[in-house]
């Protein structure tokens, strides 16, 4: 039991990375450092004070850096790659954490296929429906859709901290409410972009003319 709630931890954490990095790194180290998870002992530097600061700056320097207009698709490349690795070394630190006598490879390869592996698909389709935000309100929207990735990150991270037995239900809702709202917010803009273009083709015309 107590391997399978590490499982389904990793997997929440791993999710977590793929709307951003550093957020559930830094919630896995407080987590840690307060003694609320358990970690392998290859990995207690999680819950050191210098990683708390570390991870704490890069936290701050991520979030702030997606706000910043076309930085947010550049930053896109190094997080996917980034969101991998976090992702897999978050679920063998649970794996570790609640397994120690099992062989340290398997481990790794487990951590690796599924905290990798669900970090990469959330995190691409972060990338994919940040291009169609762009390319649909030129990005005006984006800093609404980064916001929802920030609190996302966080809230699935802290539910895979303390409640990790909902961590599947809350990543499904998660997803559900993000790609709706995203959907929602790029359609009202086309239509709001739509119109103004329109009138000002034609205004261009009737001048030209």
């Amino acid at each position: 039991m107590e391997l399978a709630i590490a499982v389904i931890a990793g997997i929440g954490l791993s999710a977590a990375c793929g709307f951003r990095v550093f957020v559930p790194l830094l919630l896995t180290c407080i987590g840690v450092h307060a003694g609320w998870l358990n970690v392998g002992s290859g990995f207690s530097w999680l819950g050191s004070d210098w990683a708390l600061v570390c991870l704490g700056v890069a936290t701050v320097v991520e979030i702030t850096a997606y706000y910043v207009p076309w930085l947010d698709h550049a930053l896109d490349t190094i997080a996917t790659p980034a969101a991998v690795v976090a992702g897999s070394v978050l679920t063998m630190s649970q794996l570790q954490g609640a397994s120690s006598g099992t062989h340290q490879g398997l481990n790794w390869i487990i951590s690796t296929m599924l905290g990798g592996g669900v970090a990469l698909l959330v995190q691409l389709s972060t990338v994919f429906l940040r291009i169609g935000s762009t390319a649909t309100t030129g990005g005006v929207g984006n800093p609404v859709f980064s916001t929802a990735e920030h609190l996302l990150s966080a809230i699935i991270a802290l539910i895979a901290i303390l409640v990790p037995i909902f961590v599947i239900a809350a990543i499904a809702v998660g997803l559900v409410y993000y790609f709706n709202r995203r959907g929602k917010k790029q359609a009202r803009l086309a239509r709001a972009t739509v119109p103004a273009n329109s009138q000002r083709s034609i205004v261009r015309n009737l001048a030209q003319g």
